[in-house]
């Protein structure tokens, strides 16, 4: 298999998941007071959307890549 037919692939793949799941999340602790034994501190939810438009580009790319790499054979 050829090296631009498996970045394809796996760009493909990655544009399925980016419309499939739309976006990532992540949670961060922060330590809002630390005076010995007491400790107080809190969660924070993130979330990082992923465009279907940047999804789409990704999809179109690695397709393009996989025709090139069948076509060389």
């Amino acid at each position: 298999m050829k090296p631009a037919t498996i970045i394809g692939i796996v760009l493909i793949l990655l544009a399925i998941v980016g419309f499939a799941t739309g976006g990532f999340s992540f949670t961060h602790r922060h330590k809002d007071v630390d005076a010995g034994p007491i400790q107080i501190s809190h969660e924070k939810k993130e979330t990082v959307p992923i465009s279907p438009i940047l999804s789409t580009i990704v999809l179109v790319a690695g397709a393009g890549l996989v025709a090139v790499g069948v076509k060389a054979r």
